[in-house]
């Protein structure tokens, strides 16, 4: 596990992974980066009341740096990736052994549920569950039990990932859907299981989202930049909706300022026409039963979905333009990267 500024959540956290029951012996590793918020005397307060906790120091902070850093100082065959800001639903690890042994899997995963404390941090839960806020990959919100493309955390085969190399520790969001091709294309099968379930809780204030879903879109182009063909074509739908704002926008100017009029003008509309139908899409959404019950929810509904695609969208562009270099998100903690997905 991961940590970093993560004093609210990781005592529940925590409790929820000492709790699964599995045949044989286990540990959790916490990998601890520089904290500010007393985070790090939270987790040496846990490792004191269990000897089940193992504390090692990352002082890079950065999601692979930390992973890689606990993974090797584990000592079993069998790698739970956890994350500080989840909570592992009961009997998780023990139905995700089975489902490895069961399909003879390299890595398996099961459904990101995002919840709330907050309205605001309710609706992007909302978004982050639906088709419509983060729809595409299985663990947002899956139903078939099958072969996919990621996994979220993931429960793996240490001796995979050795094979493998780990973590790439070059990449600082994306890392897990880079491991995953790595073993994929290494012959084995990453597996998501429906039955798997854990807990996510996304970011409380809508600055740290903007933040968090820029810098995740930004490494997503550089993930293209390196890998080409093996993303999913599903990623390119924010950056295609944030060009279309723009060429509706250019156009719409042209229209207002006289530039552009006639046929020409009617013919131009057209780049609207996309734009138009994303706004509809997301006014529908939000006042249905997918915005939430009261007006309050639904509000927050129409605000956060614009805010992570376009975000995310725009992130993409500047990151297949100018690659991703140092970019970190920057909503958990100051300069520093966040240990969350």
């Amino acid at each position: 596990m991961p940590v970093l500024n993560e004093r609210g959540y990781l005592r529940r956290a925590v409790e929820t992974v000492l709790s699964q029951e599995v045949d044989g012996p286990a540990e959790l590793i916490l990998a601890l980066g520089p904290s500010t918020d007393g985070t790090n005397e939270v987790a040496r307060e846990l490792a004191a009341e269990d000897d089940r906790i193992v504390l090692v120091d990352n002082p890079a902070a950065d999601i692979p740096v930390g992973l890689n850093i606990a993974i090797r100082a584990g000592r079993y065959p069998t790698v739970v990736r956890v994350d500080a800001h989840s909570e592992l639903r009961d009997g998780y690890t023990r139905q995700a052994l089975a489902t490895l042994s069961r399909v003879r899997a390299g890595n398996v995963g099961g459904v990101m549920r995002a919840d709330g404390r907050t309205p605001f941090q309710r609706a992007v839960a909302r978004a982050y569950n639906s088709p419509v806020g983060l729809g595409g990959g299985a663990y947002h919100g899956g139903t078939q039990e099958g072969e996919a493309e990621s996994a979220y955390l993931g429960v793996m085969r240490r001796a995979v990932l050795e094979e493998v190399g780990l973590f790439d520790e070059s990449i600082r969001r994306g890392e897990d859907w880079e491991l995953n091709l790595r073993i994929r294309r290494a012959g084995y099968r990453v597996w998501f299981d429906p039955s798997l379930s854990v807990t996510y809780w996304p970011r409380e204030s809508w600055a740290r989202l903007a933040r968090q879903f820029h810098a995740t879109g930004r490494w997503r182009g550089e993930l293209v930049r390196r890998f080409g063909r093996g993303n999913s074509l599903r990623f390119f739908a924010p950056p295609a909706l944030v060009v279309a704002i723009g060429l509706s926008i250019v156009v719409g100017l042209l229209q207002l300022t006289g530039l552009l009029t006639g046929w020409w003008s009617v013919a131009a509309s057209v780049v609207h026409l996309p734009v138009l139908a994303y706004i509809a899409l997301v006014v529908v959404w939000a006042i249905g039963p997918g915005g939430g019950k009261g007006w309050r929810d639904k509000l927050w509904t129409a605000a956060v979905l614009p805010t992570m695609h376009l975000m995310w969208g725009a992130g993409f562009l500047a990151g297949v333009a100018r690659g991703a270099h140092d970019t970190v998100d920057t909503s958990r903690l100051g300069d520093r990267n966040t240990p969350l997905p």
